[in-house]
């Protein structure tokens, strides 16, 4: 019953935020459904094309989901439920929706540019090129770890072999559901983008092919070794990066936000049936104490749940993709405020599933925090080795995978833009029109290859040595997307002030968090016991500091300048 309680308080509190606090923030900043949207004003069939509010709310919701409001929480858990739900709860109302609304509708005032952009109308230009190469780095680290997680996924013990298998285990049946859900997207961007298609049969065709790809999944799968998986993923971003986004962005996360929302719709059904057959129990206690396994509750856990409460990432989404593609700016509050809200239900989702495996969690009887969540909600409805828990088991690792994908390709099209943008001068629009150096490096194919190599590069390391280090960095990308989107409406005389708090919270943990990785790895290379893993994280974080603590007195000075103003 505890589970059951804390899901249904966590629904009433996030429906709150949205109706009143959502609300509140769309008449302060003057959302008007009347202006132009991006899409509107500069269609160019690639990246800027209108689509429909259900079409967007799946590519933006999949897109900022992946694996992080999976594995976050969970991870989280060892301080008890009560400050997990609390962080998902209060940072998704107050932190996280505030900076993924205020980011899309910051961009769609930009033309649809990057957070960048929205930075150098308000604090100049050193502070978008600092930025722009904060946020790359933010990028490789994201590319990195999904690489990882969706290699790890795909990849099985007997991974040796090449080929088809029968009676296939949970792996090899995500790896040839994911890859057949990729065909599945293409065909349903070409029926509704070429063939006239419209989307509600578009729509039940698609989920007729999901649940096709799905029952021949389980009696067949797809085995590869975890190196050939990651060329594979590397190969399918780049490619998919490049092309237009009607043929595999918007229709593959379109399909993709089904199947989160059945995730999401089982897990609640087990839930409440769960609280009342009483066959499994909620194992987390409440609070676990200040400090845990030698971290302190905080910063580690307000960088550990990441996404289920506050993600930088979904900045650069906003402001990457989504903001190009709205069809009407009404429609920012539902899809900007109203998907972190949903991905935070998600976060406690998660931390409800981790809780009725908690102790065999704690044991190390999972390879990974999304195996624990498809156990704690497949164990729900069957005993381990039924047929029902195999089945719900193998369904939820499959969107798992979807979901890392899904980020993975809106990342590598977002370093895209941002590669080339940081090379091009004020007065040149793409490109083509850079010259000498400058033109190779800002060319598309070139900027996706470079962040491609390096992120599936790094993929190759092991998880926990990349995770640390991105949820750190994208936490802090998130404190810098929140200054950047309070100096822009200061500078154009609307409401900020809403800002200030979660702007420094943000900043004072997630700083805190890499100093302690600065010493921490400072301290094992001065052992000479290091890899070059270790020289990695004190690099990039080091980096990280310098860049923010840069960022952060820009922003400072700013904020000084806007206030004399009004004097």
């Amino acid at each position: 019953m505890t589970a059951l309680l804390i899901i249904l308080a966590a629904i009433v509190l996030l429906f709150i935020g949205y109706v009143f606090y959502g609300s509140w923030l769309a008449k302060q900043w003057g959302v008007d459904a009347s202006n132009k949207t991006p899409a509107q004003k500069m269609p160019d069939g690639v990246d800027y094309v209108e689509a429909k509010p259900a079409v967007l709310m799946g590519h933006h919701f999949s897109s900022i989901a992946g694996a992080g409001p999976i594995n976050g929480p969970i991870q989280a858990a060892i301080f008890g439920w009560v400050p997990v739900f609390l962080w998902c709860v209060i940072g998704g109302i107050f932190f996280g929706g505030l900076q993924d609304f205020g980011s899309l509708f910051a961009s769609i005032r930009h033309d649809g540019k990057s957070v960048g952009e929205i930075i150098k109308s308000s604090m100049g230009k050193r502070a978008k090129k600092l930025f722009i190469i904060f946020a790359l780095l933010v990028l490789i680290l994201v590319i990195a770890s999904f690489v990882n997680v969706v290699a790890g996924t795909f990849f099985s013990a007997d991974g040796v072999k090449f080929g088809f298998t029968t009676n296939p285990t949970p792996n090899q049946t995500t790896a040839i559901i994911s890859v057949l859900f990729i065909l599945l997207a293409v065909v349903y961007g070409i029926l509704t983008n070429k063939c006239g298609l419209k989307t509600l049969p578009a729509t039940i065709i698609g989920i007729v092919g999901i649940i096709a790809i799905v029952v021949l999944g389980l009696n067949v799968g797809f085995v590869m070794n975890r190196t050939a998986w990651i060329i594979f993923v590397a190969l399918y971003i780049a490619i998919a990066s490049l092309i237009p986004v009607w043929i595999m962005l918007q229709p593959r996360d379109y399909l993709s936000s089904f199947l989160l929302y059945a995730m999401m719709a089982i897990a609640i059904a087990g839930i409440i049936f769960s609280a009342f057959a009483g066959n499994v129990k909620f194992e987390i206690p409440a609070f676990a104490g200040w400090t845990v396994n030698g971290s302190f509750m905080f910063p580690t856990l307000f960088i550990t749940v990441a996404c289920g409460a506050c993600s930088g990432f979904h900045s650069l989404i906003a402001s990457g993709t989504t903001s190009k593609q709205l069809d009407n700016e009404k429609n920012a509050k539902a899809i900007g405020y109203g998907s972190m809200l949903i991905e935070s239900a998600l976060g406690i989702i998660s931390l409800i599933a981790v809780g009725m495996v908690f102790a065999k969690y704690k044991a190390g009887d999972f390879g990974s925090p999304s195996a624990a969540f498809g156990a704690g909600i497949a164990i729900m409805f069957g005993a381990p080795g039924t047929g029902v828990y195999n089945t719900i088991n193998a369904l939820l690792t499959l969107a798992v995978s979807v979901f890392a994908l899904t980020s993975l390709d809106s990342a590598t099209r977002l370093s895209r833009f941002m590669f080339s943008e940081l090379f091009l001068k004020e007065e040149e629009a793409t490109w083509k029109d850079a010259s000498g150096i400058r033109k190779v490096l800002a060319n598309p194919l070139f900027a996706t290859a470079f962040m491609v190599i390096v992120g599936a590069t790094l993929g190759f390391l092991k998880l926990s040595a990349i995770w640390a280090l991105f949820g750190a960095a994208n936490q802090l990308l998130a404190g810098i997307a929140l200054l950047a989107v309070a100096a822009w409406l200061g500078n154009v005389g609307k409401n900020n002030k809403m800002f200030y708090i979660p702007m420094v919270f943000m900043l004072a943990a997630t700083l805190s968090q890499l100093v302690i990785t600065v010493i921490k790895q400072g301290k094992v290379i001065a052992s000479g016991a290091a890899n070059w893993g270790n020289w990695f994280q004190i690099i990039f974080a080091a980096a990280m500091v310098v860049l923010a603590v840069i960022l952060v007195i820009e922003g400072i000075q700013t904020f000084v300048k806007q206030a004399k103003a009004k004097k």
